[in-house]
């Protein structure tokens, strides 16, 4: 009888140190929004050679002289349009294309790109894609400089969390185009948290992007 509350004592402590270790080990908890859109409608699919984000990176003094500017191509994507409006969408964009726009000198350029594709930023071996999924599409109040606003969720380095913008939607003959507000992601809360001495000048934590897709119906 001793030996077998022995064996059981044992095995609820190894159970004990089990559940600690592998609560130690569990990745940052992805949040979401609920999906309320729908895919009844026609299908468009994503032009990716006519079709980017646009991204900005500062350091602590945000301005055009200490910022990086670049663009990611699309790899895929499609959007489903129901009576000339948007109705749902979802997009990957294709991290290993990451340009910069703003160093004209190639070492300069390639230092600078391999940097964001290393871990220390986006880990693009790792984490090739991107991804944006519209989880909610309402028209913009009167008066907006824009006529949509998107809800969705944002994935980056396997990490999702809601993320919304402002956009200007326009189906017309085949044909739809999307161009959104630009705005801040918080790159710390994607796990991006790599920050130079500050000597050499801190990076804000916000990265600026700005999307702008065509997308064709599919015949």
């Amino acid at each position: 009888m001793k030996k077998t509350t022995l064996i059981s004592a044992i095995l609820l402590i190894s159970a004990s140190v089990f559940i600690i270790s592998c609560g130690k080990d569990k990745p940052v908890t992805s949040e979401s929004n609920e999906v309320l859109t729908t895919s009844d409608g026609q299908v468009y699919v994503v032009d990716t050679l006519n079709s980017k984000a646009e991204w900005k990176g500062f350091k602590v003094v945000k301005s055009d002289n200490t910022s990086h500017i670049g663009s990611l191509k699309f790899e895929s994507g499609e959007v489903t349009v129901k009576d000339k409006k948007l109705e749902s969408g979802q997009f990957v964009l294709a991290m290993n294309s990451l340009t910069n726009e703003d160093l004209t000198d190639a070492e300069s350029n390639g230092k600078l790109l391999g940097h964001l594709k290393s871990p220390d930023f986006f880990d693009t071996a790792k984490f090739p894609n991107a991804s944006y999924e519209i989880t909610k599409v309402t028209e913009a109040p009167s008066g907006s400089d824009y006529n949509t606003i998107l809800d969705g969720n944002l994935t980056l380095k396997g990490i999702t969390k809601p993320f919304s913008f402002n956009a200007n939607v326009k189906v017309d003959k085949g044909e739809l185009m999307i161009a959104t507000e630009p705005k801040d992601i918080n790159r710390d809360e994607f796990g991006i948290k790599f920050q130079m001495p500050a000597a050499e000048g801190l990076i804000k934590n916000e990265i600026n992007i700005q999307v702008k897709i065509k997308a064709l119906e599919k015949k």
